[in-house]
């Protein structure tokens, strides 16, 4: 499990080399980064290659008249700078983007889009055929070796609610000071989200409830979804429930609420993930039952229905992408799995200055995650009070792998994106 305040530690002792690389990053002896675009602007989301000079950037619309939503294109010249950007489409609020036999699939918030291009190509040459349609939400998309294409979609609440509940549970300051949810059971939304569908990556046409399998089940909400091809196995990372001592404040201090874990999971058919039923205490590294659900913050869960997470990180991290490195620039002891951490999307009170970073976890040949530590940081600003949504100069979300082995990462804020080298300026 995650030792925060050990990586913490070890961050602090890299600062002298603080201003050495742009923006101020913080990176592990031997790595450099550079800028390879910015000014791209709040909306970029997540990032794939089509080859050494083309580079794919999925998008959230800020506004419902955004000229710039959709897909962004970005032509690499020989020093791995964006020397052409462009933008295609109307393919918006999509996390899930990525290239399968030199095609681009790119997801907005119900469907899934098959872009396909001529030779090499910046643009795409036709209009996008549709792969899945009838998708409740957004959704990452990622794809295994055997022609699997893989969905997650998140539950859309931090509580399951009866129907009569569902509107009211957003804003909190809405509504009544002895409002107390109870969930039901089952939860509906277990049925048509909430979970991972896999598809045929190669039909088009395909309805999201009539042509997926159910392939797992649990999830609060979920952006980082990748496969590890030397493991064969699906990795999520989800966000954990918000809230909670709101509600219960004699159930769940501020203290054990900042411990509703951002758990990892590896996804097998049928695995699931405990929400809304329970949540996962990263301190204690036990399951609890949820308070709509009968639980008292203390007692674990006997069942064993429920998986285990290979990593359990504290609350309010907001893992956004996952990546598992596979290429040969960086020494081998870095090919496991890099994670961008958003960081807290509100102004918290109580703190949760945790995330605005690039995390690595370590995996062993049989599968076991190693504790995780800090990759590159600094994104935010040098102060502990720059780590907030409306201070932080950037947030890490997207990851990419260039062929040449670099690793990319985009900022939420600006719209930056860096390449991360090893032994290279």
């Amino acid at each position: 499990m995650i030792r925060f305040a050990a990586a913490c530690l070890a961050m602090l002792l890299t600062l002298p080399a603080l201003a050495a690389e742009p923006d101020g990053l913080v990176l592990p002896p031997g790595f450099h980064a550079s800028i390879v675009a910015e000014g791209l602007g709040p909306m970029v989301r997540h990032m794939a290659f089509a080859d050494e000079h083309r580079l794919y950037v999925s998008t959230e619309r800020q506004t419902k008249d955004a000229a710039d939503a959709g897909i962004i294109a970005l032509h690499l010249d020989a020093s791995h700078k964006a020397d052409r950007i462009e933008h295609f489409g109307d393919v918006d609020n999509g996390t899930g983007i990525a290239f399968r036999d030199d095609a681009l699939y790119a997801a907005s918030a119900s469907t899934v889009y098959r872009y396909r291009f001529k030779g090499d190509a910046l643009l795409p040459g036709a209009p996008p055929e549709v792969v899945v349609d009838g998708v409740p939400s957004r959704t990452p998309l990622v794809f295994d070796e055997s022609g699997h294409l893989f969905l997650a979609v998140g539950a859309g609440s931090n509580f399951c609610l009866p129907a009569n509940s569902t509107e009211g549970i957003g804003p909190v300051s809405r509504l009544p000071k002895d409002f107390k949810p109870v969930g039901p059971r089952p939860c509906p939304a277990l049925a048509t989200r909430a979970g991972v569908w896999r598809f045929d990556a190669a039909k088009t046409g395909q309805h999201f409830l009539a042509d997926g399998l159910h392939f797992a089940t649990g999830i609060r909400d979920i952006n980082a979804l990748a496969w590890s091809h030397e493991m064969h196995a699906l990795y999520g990372a989800m966000y954990g429930r918000d809230g909670t001592n709101r509600f219960w404040p004699g159930l769940v201090s501020l203290a054990d609420e900042a411990n509703i874990s951002d758990e990892m999971f590896r996804i097998g058919q049928g695995t699931d993930m405990g929400w809304p039923y329970t949540y996962y205490d990263a301190a204690r590294h036990v399951r609890l039952a949820a308070p709509e659900y009968g639980g008292d913050g203390k007692t674990p869960v006997s069942d064993t229905h429920y998986a285990v997470p290979v990593v359990a990180f504290p609350a309010h991290v907001a893992p956004q992408d996952i990546l598992f490195y596979q290429a040969r620039q960086f020494p081998a002891r870095w090919r496991g799995a890099f994670i961008a951490f958003h960081g807290a999307g509100g102004d918290m009170p109580e703190g949760h200055g945790n995330g605005f970073n690039v995390m690595f976890v370590p995996f062993a040949r049989d599968g076991k995650a190693g504790a995780p530590t800090v990759f590159c940081d600094g994104f935010a600003g040098p102060e502990k009070t720059d780590r907030s949504a409306s201070r932080a100069r950037y947030r890490p979300m997207g990851l990419a792998v260039g062929p040449d082995g670099a690793l990319y990462i985009a900022d939420s804020q600006k719209g930056r994106i860096w390449r991360i080298a090893y032994r290279e300026r």
